[in-house]
């Protein structure tokens, strides 16, 4: 039997709610699946299941939080026998107070001892809440015809269309008064307010952890742009508005390929030692449209066509603003990319994301006065910067780092 259990979706995060199930037991998972939706104080994330198996109990109803670690549902491997695990499943939850889960643990094999089922709860679809939310339905006056009895939208659309029809021949009772303010429920303007803070709490506990625990170290270098201007306006002359490639992804592709020469950077400090990563997964840090960011990863990125590699940074960034993100985008990033050019800052220097090891910021591009071949010319140049941590590595390679993504940026025919 596997536990699968709730994943870290980085170092901001110590639990979450549980708001889709997108599984039921018996059904045959496999590697890479999306099984289940989790709301965190950043996004609502897809979890993606990491081992093939078939569903033996689910342990979490929906709409429960609990704490990175906790089993949200138990599987069965080939040769075990359905309702071996019984109701095993909440005793083995991590303890109060211990490290959040790394993303690789996000299932557990164990043989743990059957303990009591959990007690019944209310399982109510995301839509279906937020449909009843709207129309003035109590969710605990209706019955879910879902899996596990679960509520569904058409559950919610039937009782308001039933609490119509009686309210036509029922005498209306009188209106009780208003409840007090501290009572009223809150409108949508308090709850985008109690997130945002939420946010900005998620985001100060990982970047003062950061600053904390991790020595950092700056270095910065200016990038002449005009060869990859040229390059970039040449290869969409002939794609469309839609296809159109930026600077960033060039930019992307830069660091990724840099961290084949330079694996130092691209990677995690744990339990005191480096850990270099089997590839290079980038995190882009994106900001959202009602305050705060995320860094979610695009996989590979040194392996892909600058067109693929454009889609997929399309559709990350509507996605994270949408607010749907996947688990393995949310824990896998080795190194970080911060751009803030469109805000029109000259530099940027990152705080690293805990446990990477370094992040690389991109300015505004603009022109300046530089001296090329001895001789002065205006030129359209971007300020790079590294933070990286001095536990991994040193400002001597740090420079070279930096040194290898201008030269291939001095190359874009070799992205």
């Amino acid at each position: 039997m596997i536990h699968f259990l709730m994943p870290a979706l980085g170092a901001d995060m110590d639990e979450g709610r549980l708001d889709e199930w997108r599984i039921a037991p018996g059904d045959t998972v496999t590697r890479g699946q999306i099984v289940a939706v989790v709301e965190t104080t950043k996004a609502a994330v897809e979890i993606e299941c990491w081992h093939d198996g078939v569903v033996d109990r689910l342990l979490v109803p929906i709409g429960e939080t609990v704490a990175v670690g906790t089993p949200l549902a138990i599987l069965r491997e080939p040769g075990d026998e359905p309702g071996e695990s019984s109701s095993a499943a909440s005793s083995v939850a991590a303890p109060a107070g211990s490290e959040p889960v790394a993303a690789q643990s996000l299932t557990q094999t164990t043989t743990a001892q059957p303990t009591a089922p959990i007690g019944h709860r209310l399982w109510v679809s995301p839509v279906a809440r937020r449909t009843a939310g709207g129309l003035g339905v109590d969710l605990k006056t209706v019955t879910g015809t879902g899996p596990q009895g679960a509520i569904t939208l058409h559950d919610v659309e039937h009782a308001a269309a039933s609490k119509s029809v009686e309210a036509q021949y029922k005498t209306p009772k009188p209106t009780a008064p208003p409840p007090p303010a501290s009572q009223a429920p809150k409108s949508a303007a308090e709850k985008a307010r109690g997130r945002g803070a939420a946010m900005r709490a998620s985001i100060a506990a990982a970047m003062s952890r950061s600053k904390r625990e991790i020595p950092h170290y700056y270095l910065a270098d200016e990038i002449i742009l005009d060869t990859a201007q040229a390059w970039l306006t040449e290869q969409n002359a002939g794609r469309s508005i839609t296809e159109r490639l930026l600077m960033a992804v060039l930019q992307l592709k830069a660091v990724a390929l840099a961290t084949t020469r330079f694996p130092e950077f691209n990677g995690f400090w744990r339990d005191d030692h480096f850990e270099p990563a089997n590839g290079c997964h980038v995190g882009v840090a994106i900001s959202l449209r009602g305050g705060g960011l995320v860094a979610p990863a695009i996989h590979d990125v040194g392996e892909k066509p600058l067109g693929e590699l454009m889609e997929d940074l399309t559709d990350l960034v509507a996605r994270a603003r949408a607010g749907s993100l996947r688990s393995s985008e949310m824990s896998d990033p080795t190194i970080t990319v911060t751009n803030l050019g469109e805000k029109g800052v000259d530099s940027v220097f990152g705080v690293i994301y805990p446990q990477q090891v370094a992040i690389v910021g991109f300015g505004r591009p603009a022109q300046r006065v530089v001296v090329v071949d001895g001789g002065i010319r205006v030129a359209t140049t971007v300020h790079a910067s590294l933070a990286a941590d001095h536990r991994a590595s040193d400002g001597a390679r740090g420079a070279l780092f930096l040194a290898e993504i201008n030269q291939l940026l001095q190359r874009p025919h070799d992205l």
